[in-house]
């Protein structure tokens, strides 16, 4: 890759990880990472922290925190887990399921507005290359 590629597909993320960071915090009463967990506890059931944090490839301390927060605002809720009775799993609850939901319904038509002057094809290739850049990234977690 030459440089020239390099440092502007670095400077773009760099670009769009701030708009997105910005622009996510007039979504509503939940933060980005909150709304991550949320969806991936409504995706797949109640689960343990430690597989959760492997999940999101995250510490357990940094799950544990944001679960935290979640609970207190009743977002989620811990439960025995059935199989080791000194352990317990996060679930969502319907107040976090509706919160998550409200959130991801507001990125939709932020998205929406920004990309309305795209054509279909052009949105579709854009999500694809972003599912293709975020699939590299998660295999390449050892760097």
């Amino acid at each position: 890759m030459d440089d020239e590629s390099l440092e502007l597909i670095e400077q773009e993320i760099s670009v769009f990880v701030r708009r997105v960071t910005l622009t996510e915090k007039r979504f509503g009463n939940l933060e980005r990472s909150a709304y991550i967990l949320l969806r991936e506890l409504y995706h797949h059931g109640p689960i343990g922290v430690k597989k959760l944090a492997e999940q999101l490839h995250l510490d357990m301390s940094t799950v544990s925190r944001q679960a935290a927060a979640l609970v207190q605002s009743q977002y989620i809720e811990k439960i025995p887990n059935p199989n080791d009775g000194r352990s317990y799993f996060y679930q969502i609850t319907t107040s976090g399921i509706k919160e998550m939901e409200e959130y991801r319904q507001q990125r939709y038509r932020y998205l929406a507005y920004i990309l309305e002057d795209w054509s279909a094809e052009e949105q579709a290739y854009f999500g694809k290359l972003l599912q293709k850049y975020n699939a590299i990234v998660h295999e390449k977690t050892d760097w």
